[in-house]
């Protein structure tokens, strides 16, 4: 496990050392938070309590959507882009040969990755909505915990869609199209646009129990508190089951991978 925390903490300094992109991120997650607010406003002027949220909710989400962006890799950014390059060029066969899992390699990377840009593109965005509107926050203190739990296993069950999709580089010339249909998807069904308890009839069933939920739509409602006692529980065991289906097919996916490379490499 030193391993594996030699990496997180590798991934970590790493991404802290783009001071300038860490800056531009935070402008620009601030910039699209204000729009977005903007346009919520208007929205729930006309039809308040849009989804179950009042409009201090309402706000709160536009900017937990902010702080999650690139810890979550919402819009991709994560640490698929390098692996696609690795399968590629054929630098995964060294990985695969490595003394160590490929699979908890990446997301030890990536977590380390996804804890600086929760602390370095999040908490000013926050912190900037919060002073600029009237935001819901949580009115007890263990429910900023529950939220980060919710994070975390946000943050693992985005890793293992985006891990699935750079295996897929395995069986494909380019993996461009894969990665623009998961980026498309992870916008619309996480609930980056508006809230999933928004959409209408079936669409809001399918959309609510997809991957992507897990992503923010049930971090948000933990922090505003909408999932408290046995409902907490539920969706965390929503988001925990997730998390090991699609693990458990990256592992399955990158066992066949490892035997098509041995077999090619032979």
């Amino acid at each position: 496990m030193r391993l594996y925390w030699t990496v997180l903490t590798s991934g970590f300094r790493r991404h802290a050392t783009y001071r300038v992109a860490t800056a531009a991120g935070v402008f620009t997650n601030t910039v699209f938070g204000f729009v977005l607010t903007f346009t919520y406003v208007a929205l729930w002027d006309e039809r308040p309590r849009l989804g179950g949220y009042d409009m201090a909710e309402a706000l709160a989400y536009v900017w937990i959507g902010q702080s999650l962006l690139a810890a979550c890799s919402l819009m991709g950014g994560g640490f698929e882009d390098e692996l696609i390059q690795r399968i590629k060029t054929g630098d995964i066969a060294v990985d695969l040969y490595r003394p160590a899992d490929l699979q908890l390699w990446w997301f030890s990377a990536n977590l380390g990755r996804a804890a600086f840009q929760l602390l370095g593109r999040g908490v000013v965005p926050m912190a900037v909505g919060a002073l600029a509107f009237d935001l819901a926050l949580p009115e007890h203190p263990l429910t900023w915990l529950a939220f980060l739990v919710s994070v975390l296993l946000g943050v693992t069950v985005s890793f293992a869609v985006w891990y699935l999709v750079a295996l897929s580089v395995f069986w494909l010339l380019d993996g461009a199209g894969v990665v623009q249909v998961a980026w498309l998807s992870g916008v619309f069904f996480s609930g980056m646009l508006l809230p999933l308890t928004v959409f209408p009839g079936a669409l809001g069933e399918v959309a609510r129990a997809l991957p992507w939920a897990s992503v923010l739509q049930v971090p948000a409602d933990v922090f505003l508190e909408k999932r408290t006692g046995w409902e907490l529980s539920e969706a965390y065991g929503f988001q925990a089951g997730w998390a090991l289906v699609l693990l458990a097919a990256g592992r399955a996916v990158q066992a066949v991978a490892t035997r098509r490379v041995v077999v090619q490499g032979g």
